[in-house]
């Protein structure tokens, strides 16, 4: 049975994950800050040689895309030192790393889906620090998997179906309308890294098939939970944000993971 580490077990993809895999035959070692601070390369080299794990998956990450702008010290703390320890230690022990990237490391200017090949040039700080952790991946592993997702959600941490669904009863609601993107369920992203363990070493995007804007995301939940809502489209210009994103964040999956529409009727479905 091969063994895999998990970093950030306890954030909304991990939670999801950890149990997803065993249900794959693997045995999981659930790692979180208290028992695996990533920012200290001692530690993180005990760890993994104590423990010998076949594959680490590296969910732990700074992902407060707007905090990042004002406290960029934090986030290249977490998401680049962080990484450069987990895949220094890989790739002198010789495991597999499989590292959480995100579609923030485009700038949004294309108009046709992004594949993995695409040239990356972040516009926020979030972006850059994810962008500079795959740097560091490449540079220190062999065997790694960079898995790219977008627009994720989950139940187990702050998200946006539940951030809409909780603003329903307010009497006019505008969602941005200008940004378009691929929504992306916490356990789709888990059984896409599954399948990635089965492919050759590379980049690859991990994230719903299909995409929308986040107007046309919040009306697709609002349809199929069956609420009335005054949803009005609005501009990024109407709705500023301390971080720029992407106005266009759309990623080729290769058909990883299944349509985002019906993701969201499952995690609906199953959020009853």
């Amino acid at each position: 049975m091969k063994k895999i580490l998990v970093t950030g077990a306890n954030g909304m993809l991990g939670q999801d994950l950890c149990p997803i895999l065993e249900d794959n035959g693997y045995e999981v070692i659930e790692t979180d800050v208290d028992t695996l601070d990533i920012t200290n390369a001692e530690q993180v080299k005990e760890v993994l040689t104590e423990n010998k794990p076949d594959i680490v998956i590296h969910c732990a990450a700074y992902t407060n895309v707007d905090k990042a702008e004002e406290d960029l010290k934090n986030a290249e703390l977490i998401n680049v030192t962080g990484t450069e320890n987990i895949a220094e230690a890989c790739g002198k022990l010789g495991i597999t790393l499989v590292y959480i990237s995100t579609d923030y490391v485009f700038d949004g200017t294309k108009n046709s889906p992004y594949t993995p090949d695409d040239r990356t040039n972040p516009i926020n700080n979030y972006g850059l620090t994810k962008y500079e952790g795959e740097e560091a991946v490449r540079s220190l592993c062999e065997k790694y998997y960079i898995a790219r997702t977008s627009w994720l959600y989950g139940y187990h941490g702050k998200n946006f179906v539940e951030t809409m669904l909780s603003l329903a009863d307010k009497p006019e609601l505008k969602v941005v309308d200008d940004q378009v993107g691929c929504p992306t369920w916490t356990v789709e992203l888990a059984n896409g890294i599954v399948k990635l363990l089965s492919k050759p070493y590379g980049t690859y995007h991990v994230c719903g098939s299909g995409a929308t804007s986040w107007y046309g995301f919040a009306r697709e939940i609002f349809v199929q939970s069956g609420l009335e809502v005054n949803l009005l489209p609005c501009t990024t210009e109407e709705f500023p944000r301390p971080a720029k994103r992407p106005a266009y964040s759309i990623m080729e999956n290769d058909g990883i993971c299944r349509n985002w529409q019906d993701a969201l009727r499952d995690y609906l479905k199953l959020r009853i």
